[in-house]
């Protein structure tokens, strides 16, 4: 029996996804961004609650700065994410 010519035609499948989509980010990224937008302000209202007392009571007024830097730091993390 004869084989039809259209069987050796090979037909192109687009591949399914099914899965997660893969991101350029590395796992650490968020958790250690969202870590340090959340500390910085805490250290400073420690700082204040506690009257200058805590976090790090040599420093004085350094302690905003170190809160200020944690936010920072944080921002910038958040700018790699995609």
């Amino acid at each position: 029996m004869a084989v039809s010519k259209k069987r050796d035609q090979k037909v192109y499948k687009a591949p399914r996804n099914l899965g997660k989509p893969q991101s350029d980010n590395p796992k650490w990224l968020l958790p250690t961004a969202l870590t340090l937008l959340v500390l910085g302000p805490a250290w400073i209202v420690v700082y204040y609650v506690s009257k200058a007392q805590f976090p790090i009571p040599g420093i004085g007024d350094w302690n905003l700065g170190f809160g200020f830097v944690f936010m920072a730091a944080g921002m910038v993390l958040l700018t790699r994410w995609k």
